[in-house]
């Protein structure tokens, strides 16, 4: 009986791992961009996420991104999403020494809300970036017992730049995860993204981002996405993603999204 428990327990921590390392920051890619939602203006993402690694498979199924332009180079952001998981069954010896499979069951709910703001604070010149920061705090809304949230408020305090060259656009910055728990450990980000844009319609870009480990037994992870972005009219856009860690715990990532602006 104290096998299974335990193997319950690490079922539970891996799948709030997984959903904490694939939380997307700048749709379709996890590096975000310094630019906010225009004034009196609004962006919404009805989207779905996907990672698989040696341990299971989780997500989001919809995730609702939405951002509002409440004064000039400032936007509210809030995220709303529904969590999937499901870990991959485990093999451990009983008090009999028979091998055991442990049945895993896929979890499905509400998971953290997220809320923040984009604040720009320099604007693009022929020289140099523009920079804004994104605080935001993961607020514990999730089921932790189900692996649905992480069971307390996580923090993000990024700062990011971004500089234009004609159909090219470069992206990135850093930032620092404040990840409270038994067995947790607080953790920096850093990404970056090269993007070419076509025809006003399309857009395609290439990223390369780096995590330092979330909890005292896990990993560094070196990861590379690829993706773009369709603009079917001025108001509607669909953005996708996938990916793979070179280093790391993720053997597969994905994002699609449906975008609505007005």
């Amino acid at each position: 009986m104290s096998v299974k428990i335990t193997v319950r327990n690490f079922l539970l921590a891996l799948a709030v791992f997984l959903i904490s390392e694939t939380c997307y920051a700048g749709p379709p890619f996890f590096t975000d961009d310094p630019v906010p939602v225009e004034y009196k203006h609004t962006e919404i993402y009805f989207a779905s996420t996907l990672v698989s690694d040696t341990g299971g498979i989780s997500g989001t199924l919809p995730m609702i991104d939405m951002n509002y332009g409440l004064i000039p180079d400032l936007h509210l952001h809030a995220t709303t999403p529904f969590n999937y998981t499901h870990p991959r069954s485990v093999a451990e010896e009983n008090e009999d020494g028979e091998i055991e499979r442990t049945r895993t069951k896929t979890q499905y709910g509400y998971g953290d809300t997220e809320l923040g703001f984009k604040w720009r604070l320099i604007h693009e010149t022929r020289y140099f970036p523009q920079v804004a920061v994104y605080p935001a705090v993961d607020i514990p809304t999730g089921n932790f017992q189900r692996g649905l949230g992480a069971g307390r408020a996580t923090e993000f305090l990024p700062v990011w730049l971004q500089k234009g060259w004609g159909k090219w656009t470069a992206y990135g910055g850093s930032g620092y995860w404040i990840n409270p728990g038994a067995g947790n450990k607080n953790w920096t980000y850093l990404g970056g993204v090269l993007q070419r844009d076509f025809p006003k319609w399309f857009s395609l870009g290439a990223e390369i981002n780096f995590r330092t480990r979330d909890t005292v037994d896990g990993q560094n992870g070196l990861g590379l996405n690829f993706g773009g972005q369709f603009n079917a009219t001025e108001n509607h856009h669909f953005l996708f993603s996938m990916g793979t860690d070179v280093h790391g715990p993720n053997h597969l990532t994905s994002y699609l999204a449906y975008q609505l602006t007005f």
